[in-house]
């Protein structure tokens, strides 16, 4: 008789898991493509002032929940992909940017452009999943590596990096710290 025994789970406490720390985020890896086919998770601090720029992946589909804090954000194809501000983007159907508070889901299917950022003057938290794994976390450690490689930002390597990890970036990926700004989305 063979016995067949079904994988441990992971239970991962909060404060663990491997994290990646510069200016623009704090990742810290919570599951991994080695403990799961689904989906690599991660929690992530956005800082003040940090926007990710719209951008889309052809193959990725993420899911960001949104724990403390509130950010602006957007999942839809806009009638028309403006290159500088995607607050300003509106879907055929009316979508705009929307304010992201504590508890609030964004589901972004593969090839729908998204983007995020903080405008608020405190760190926001969010639960940030990627599927298929493991590629979200390899781009992250890549990312780090080149952030900390010197006081330059390496923008040429930051552009190759995106591309080998399906990362279609719309409009700039922006740092201002401690900047926060006024008004915000239509809500």
């Amino acid at each position: 008789m063979t016995l067949i025994t079904a994988p441990d789970g992971l239970v991962v406490p909060p404060g663990e898991g491997r994290t990646l720390v510069t200016a623009a985020q704090q990742v810290t890896f919570k599951v991994t493509g080695e403990h799961s086919r689904a989906a690599s998770s991660f929690e992530v601090l956005v800082p003040p002032g940090f926007d990710v720029g719209a951008h889309l992946h052809t193959r990725s589909e993420e899911l960001f929940y949104v724990l403390e804090g509130e950010l602006d954000v957007l999942a839809f194809e806009p009638r028309v992909r403006t290159r500088d501000n995607w607050r300003e983007w509106e879907s055929s159907s009316g979508q705009r940017c929307v304010r992201a508070r504590a508890g609030t889901v964004i589901l972004v299917p593969p090839g729908c452009p998204h983007a995020f950022a903080n405008p608020t003057s405190d760190p926001v938290r969010m639960f940030f999943q990627a599927s298929p794994p493991p590629d979200h976390e390899r781009y992250f450690e890549e990312l780090f590596d080149i952030l900390a490689s010197g006081p330059q930002v390496d923008h040429e390597a930051i552009a190759e990096l995106r591309k080998r990890y399906d990362i279609e970036q719309l409009t700039p990926l922006r740092m201002t710290p401690g900047a926060a700004r006024g008004g915000g989305p239509a809500r």
